[in-house]
């Protein structure tokens, strides 16, 4: 029997990786003989560059950049595959919220300069094509602090350079592009339909999670429009309504005015690259996960992925996770076979994330003894 184990993180308790190894423990102690493919999977949020080398076999290039803050420095890097030529930037590393404190959140003061020099970085060490995971930032700039770390200048009024954050976007009178700039190809991973502006977009969805308040995302929203407007007028790109643009703060808008960059599917890049359907053409059971399973989940993230690849295969698909909100009828009709969560019922929240992996291996080895 083949089983691929193709799980997301548990958001603040396993990277993928782990998750995906604990799984494949648990099924082996009941199917020794069962022939396992570990994937570790993302969506192009935190952990995408340490489950593609997991899945790939790459290697982790470290490199210590400017965090989201100027006065942070971050040990942050990159992943690389020889074979290919390629590297994954996943910006959570540089500028990410997870590198803050509480008190610390601030997208008028974050800035992804940091991301910028990782992506510098990586073009010096040969990449022939960057994949950018913007999942997990804590910025509003519009990427304009990654672009500076690439040689962009941003000046004001006064023909004098612009500092970091969002506060600073209204400021940018000129942008002047950098003379032979040469990046290779970006291909920038979204899980996000949301433009730049307007009420769905990066300043009033996301800037509350990073710590904005109401005033603070009035005063983004007008730098992220003013810098959409100086954008189309200088370099005639259009990035204000550009679905998927307001993702991270709006670097992935910047990443496509001022690296060219395209904006892609997170988990379908993902799928592709790891070549997860070549594995799945004659697997019996794929098994995915993350750390709660609902409606979100059918959209863009993972386990919709998941389903899509394997409509063309006779795979039987499971869903392993710390929760489950979906009925049996309601996934089902996605084409999962089964369901099971880690957390039980009566079983507190604190516990289940505190017992996390006892709960994953022992959710494991309950599915294997009724599936397999």
């Amino acid at each position: 029997m083949k089983i691929i184990i193709a799980l997301d993180s548990f958001k603040g308790s396993m990277a993928a990786s782990e998750a995906c190894k604990i799984v494949s423990a648990a099924i082996k102690s009941e199917c020794p003989e069962a022939h396992i493919v570990l994937k570790p999977m993302a969506d192009g949020g935190e952990g995408t560059a340490k489950a593609m080398i997991t899945a790939r076999e790459g290697k982790w290039v470290p490199k210590k950049v400017m965090g989201p803050l100027p006065e942070i420095e971050a040990e942050a890097g990159f992943a690389w595959f020889e074979k290919q030529k390629e590297a994954v930037v996943e910006m959570a590393t540089a500028s990410g919220i997870e590198l803050l404190r509480k008190e610390q959140l601030n997208p008028l003061k974050t800035t992804t300069y940091g991301t910028g020099q990782l992506i510098k970085a990586a073009s010096e060490y040969g990449a022939e094509k960057i994949l950018l995971a913007v999942g997990g930032s804590a910025t509003v700039d519009c990427g304009v602090g990654s672009a500076m770390a690439l040689g962009w200048n941003f000046l004001d009024s006064s023909n004098e350079p612009v500092s970091y954050g969002g506060q600073k976007l209204i400021n940018v009178k000129k942008i002047i592009k950098p003379t032979g700039l040469r990046l290779p190809v970006i291909e920038v991973l979204c899980d996000v339909e949301n433009p730049l502006c307007g009420k769905s977009g990066a300043a009033k969805i996301f800037g509350p999670q990073k710590g904005a308040t109401p005033e603070m995302v009035e005063q983004l929203e007008k730098g992220l429009f003013h810098i959409a407007e100086l954008v189309k007028s200088e370099t005639g790109v259009d990035i204000k309504d550009l679905p998927g643009a307001g993702s991270a703060g709006g670097l992935s808008a910047g990443a496509v005015a001022f690296m060219n960059a395209k904006l892609v599917s997170g988990v379908d890049t993902i799928i592709k690259e790891i070549e997860l359907k070549k594995d799945m053409i004659d697997a019996d059971w794929i098994i995915t996960g993350e750390g709660f399973f609902d409606h979100q989940s059918l959209k863009g993230k993972v386990v919709s992925g998941i389903i899509n690849t394997a409509k063309d295969t006779n795979a039987a698909i499971a869903v392993i996770a710390g929760g489950v909100s979906l009925s049996e009828k309601k996934y089902k009709k996605y084409g999962i076979t089964t369901a099971i969560a880690c957390r039980k019922n009566q079983m507190t929240l604190e516990y289940a994330i505190t017992n996390c992996k006892e709960l994953l291996y022992t959710t494991a080895q309950e599915f294997a003894k009724k599936n397999l």
